[in-house]
């Protein structure tokens, strides 16, 4: 039987197997007590099942005394959205993210509509450790808010917050193809393409939360999407996650465009705007592409990097007033319209680029700085995962290093990241160079040296 699994983003595990009533009910118990009272927002990514747990921790939070801002089905970003433009002490999506149909999970946000960090989840965890709850009077029990509005509230903020050119969008009447998964960005995505004039070509937009394919938003899950650009001779293809934060690209030939190519045009699209403004800050995670840094070099930005992870990124954004942010895995931050990925936030600036540019999509994706990824999982069963830290880091201490999670070694060449799991007994290895070839090579000789020669990749 698989467990539970606790991490910086909540929750998660496999309905009906980890994910139990009980489960619910001491978390959202907890979460309300953390927060102090309420309303606190809620929302979930679309899942048949989402709406069992929707149901459940509503209830909860009202027996708790908590007003519930019910949002229904939306993308996690709007519920992060909803949460810090409002009087919300808290947020809670209801959402895998990812993971297969199995799965489900929760996600908590503070005031500000931020995921919790390390500290606020060690708190919460500790008050469910506890049992901590509370249970209102027959008169005191939490009211309920039922919103429809989000999703236009949501869009309205894009249209307005993000530095667009919306005549040249419209002039140019995409058409794009759109899966999502038939989960929360079905109706929103749309959407906010035809108000930029898009022509929309529906492939997985049904909002039934039925998986048509594994959702996880990577290549070799989306090959309908690519036979549908080509088919339907769309000029670009959009692919995002269940709840709808990653963004996912396709040429108008049915290609990947690279997902760590969303937030590199994304960076290019809003500096592009701003500059020659000076002082222009953007922010990304140790595991992002270096394409970003050469796009920033054009226009004198300065790029930050922060340890993996969504909250990581936004709190140096937070630090330094960065004006977009993101991570290589296809999430794009733009403070403001709010602190989170967003995937609608990457469509608006991805479509700005195109219009900017006069061409099409594969044409200014062969314009951007060109690298390639490789990743790489090694067990970590039996090893000392510091030692293996510590070898990597001495043996290329000449070279630029970071230590803020896990190593990363930057070469003139490419670089090398390594960082242990929080959630499974492994250690990610991922490299970047010119090519592929180069990027393998490098990782394995990184690799070598830092488990000594004792482990293969899995």
């Amino acid at each position: 039987m698989s467990r539970l699994i606790r991490s910086i983003s909540g929750i998660r595990g496999i309905v009906g197997e980890t994910l139990l009533p009980e489960t619910v009910v001491t978390y959202v118990s907890a979460f309300a007590q953390w927060c102090g009272g309420g309303p606190i927002v809620l929302g979930s990514d679309g899942r048949p099942h989402g709406q069992v747990l929707t149901d459940l921790a509503r209830a909860v939070l009202q027996f708790s005394g908590v007003d519930v801002i019910d949002c229904g089905v939306v993308p996690t970003p709007t519920v992060q959205l909803v949460t810090e433009h409002s009087e919300a002490l808290g947020g809670i999506a209801i959402t895998a993210s990812h993971n297969p149909a199995q799965w489900n999970g929760l996600k908590f946000l503070n005031s500000t509509g931020v995921f919790l960090d390390a500290e606020e989840n060690a708190a919460l965890f500790a008050l469910a450790d506890a049992g901590a709850r509370h249970t209102a009077a027959w008169n005191g029990l939490g009211t309920l808010h039922p919103r429809t509005d989000v999703l236009d509230e949501h869009i309205d903020r894009v249209l307005t917050s993000v530095p667009i050119d919306l005549d040249a969008i419209r002039a140019r009447r995409f058409r794009v193809a759109v899966d999502a998964v038939n989960a929360s960005g079905s109706f929103i995505v749309p959407r906010l393409l035809e108000r930029l004039g898009c022509e929309v070509l529906r492939v997985a937009c049904d909002g039934s939360g039925v998986f048509p394919h594994t959702p996880e938003p990577l290549p070799e899950n989306l090959v309908s999407l690519g036979d549908a650009v080509r088919s339907l001779g769309a000029d670009l293809g959009i692919a995002v996650d269940p709840d709808a934060d990653r963004l996912v690209l396709f040429t108008e030939e049915g290609k990947p465009f690279g997902e760590e190519y969303s937030i590199t045009t994304a960076v290019d699209a809003v500096l592009r705007m701003l500059a020659p403004r000076s002082g222009l800050a953007v922010a990304v995670n140790l595991s992002t592409t270096r394409a970003v840094d050469d796009v920033a070099a054009r226009y004198g930005a300065t790029v930050l990097r922060s340890p993996v992870g969504e909250i990581n990124v936004v709190k140096i954004m937070k630090q330094y007033d960065a004006v977009i942010g993101g991570e290589g895995s296809g999430g794009i931050i733009m403070p403001a319209v709010h602190a989170g990925r967003d995937s609608l936030v990457g469509i608006a600036l991805v479509l700005h680029a195109l219009a900017a540019s006069g061409g099409s999509a594969s044409a200014y994706r062969a314009a951007l700085p060109q690298y390639e990824i490789r990743k790489f999982k090694y067990s970590t069963d039996g090893l000392d995962t510091a030692a293996v830290l510590e070898r990597a880091a001495a043996t290329f201490s000449a070279e630029r290093i970071d230590t803020r999670d896990g190593v990363r070694i930057d070469f003139d060449a490419g670089w090398v990241h390594l960082r242990a799991s929080n959630t499974e007994p492994i250690m990610r290895v991922i490299a970047e160079a010119a090519d592929g070839t180069e990027a393998v090579a490098l990782a394995a000789t990184v690799a070598d040296v830092a488990f000594a020669g004792d482990a293969r990749p899995l």
